[in-house]
């Protein structure tokens, strides 16, 4: 018995294959060509979205956008890489009707419609809302760190030059001998010159690399990202209140009541207080330094009661602790009670070795507190199972690995724009199926 055989290559087909027939009903490609053609691309800012009357004819940018949504779903984000796919990859034949476009033209496109792409990621969310896959109760906020494309060498290099002319300033500042000015015009041509300006060195799981921040705000209902961004803050502590506000502009109106959950790094009692007067509620951990006093044998800042009404502590003697604010003091308030009471107190060897007792609060104290009570266990374990699995996706099935192939802060936006935009459309067809995708999106 003999193998099964194939066609000959030389052989011809009475029934020419059909591209259509190759693609199935609930195939990516067809989410992907429903939605793109169903977008207003002049109002969201892509160029040549009408053709000209005149001159040479140029690619549909309907047709770039889909070619770079199917990529970034195959782990495919370099233009060489797409530009080969176009002659081989039957997909991509049916999704632009055997368009090869070079590699120039498909990287111009991702250069030249950033602010565009981004629209185009917040119409899919709309989309979302529309067909009920965001319920935009209960929103999750979390941060991850992304290797910018310049290597750790050429960013070390560009800090060690912006600290040797911050040097150098200071010096001239305070008369020392200056330094040779061709050298420092020589410095600062090589920092205007520097490909990646914006990278800073971040701590990641990996140790200290360059890297940008990625934001992401994600539903609950069904893990749909609503809102991401691309900063330069090492750390989140103030992405609270910009998050927030860019969910609750995603999923609702603004004014509308929207639960913000987060890790302890998002505690800002400054930020925390502004969301909730914008009908934001944080659940978060509060992120604070006990305020005690001593070896542990003194009463500890728990044992003293805040009273809203007087704005005073009453101590464990019951007495008022006022206050009186310092200059020096930024966020926090001070309380203390007077040398002649706290001398003669009986509980004074228990609370204070000094003339008087004093004790802190935080400037921002009542938002730190409330949002401290809403972050219950409940409501960690929420923000654990919708916002850190999307990570892990983008990271290692869409990007393939977490690093930046664009350079600079505005390349790294535009490449998280299309991997949010493509990490929707795979959650979007998992939940309701490829055919009821296009159905809602039609």
């Amino acid at each position: 018995m003999g193998f099964i055989r194939g066609e000959g290559r030389r052989q011809g087909t009475l029934f020419p294959v059909i591209l259509d027939d190759m693609i199935s009903a609930d195939h990516a490609c067809r989410a992907i060509d429903a939605f793109v053609d169903g977008l207003a691309m002049g109002e969201l800012g892509f160029v040549r979205a009408e053709p000209e009357q005149t001159g040479r004819p140029g690619y549909d940018p309907r047709d770039l956008l889909k070619l770079y949504l199917y990529g970034y779903l195959q782990q495919m984000r370099s233009s060489r890489r797409l530009e080969a796919e176009c002659r081989r990859n039957i997909e991509l034949m049916w999704l632009l009707g055997r368009l090869e476009p070079d590699h120039k033209s498909i990287a111009e496109f991702r250069r030249l419609h950033r602010e565009a792409i981004a629209q185009a990621g917040a119409e899919l969310v709309r989309c979302a809302r529309e067909a009920g896959l965001i319920g935009g109760e209960w929103v999750a906020v979390d941060g991850s760190k992304f290797r910018a494309a310049s290597s750790a060498n050429s960013v070390g290099a560009r800090v060690a030059l912006e600290r040797w002319l911050d040097a150098v300033e200071a010096g001239d500042r305070q008369d020392e001998v200056p330094a040779e000015q061709e050298a420092v015009a020589a410095a600062q041509n090589k920092l205007e010159s520097h490909p990646e300006p914006e990278a800073r060195f971040m701590r990641s799981p990996g140790g200290y690399m360059p890297a940008y921040n990625v934001q992401t705000a994600v539903d609950a209902e069904h893990a749909l990202i609503v809102a991401q961004q691309v900063t330069t803050e090492a750390t989140d502590n103030r992405s609270l209140q910009p998050m927030a506000e860019a969910a609750q502009a995603a999923v609702g109106a603004p004014g509308e009541p929207i639960h913000i959950l987060a890790d302890a790094g998002y505690s800002n009692g400054e930020q925390a207080q502004a969301c909730e007067a914008q009908g934001m509620l944080p659940h978060v951990p509060a992120n604070r330094a006990a305020n005690s006093q001593g070896d542990g044998t003194l009463f500890n800042r728990s044992e003293f009661i805040y009273d809203e009404k007087t704005d005073t502590f009453r101590c464990p003697a019951d007495q008022r602790l006022q206050r009186k604010q310092l200059k020096r003091e930024k966020n926090r308030v001070v309380y203390a009670g007077t040398p002649e009471v706290c001398g003669a107190c009986a509980l004074r060897a228990r609370c204070t070795n000094a003339k008087q007792r004093v004790v802190h609060r935080h400037l921002y104290d009542g938002a730190l507190e409330r949002m401290q009570q809403r972050a219950t266990p409940e409501a960690m374990r929420l923000r654990r199972s919708t916002v850190e699995h999307p990570f892990a996706t983008l990271k290692y099935l869409i990007f393939g690995h977490p690093r930046f192939l664009l350079r600079g802060l505005a390349g790294g936006r535009t490449e998280i724009s299309l991997a949010t935009m493509a990490y929707n459309l795979k959650r979007m067809i998992g939940v309701l199926g490829g055919v009821q995708l296009r159905a809602a999106l039609a």
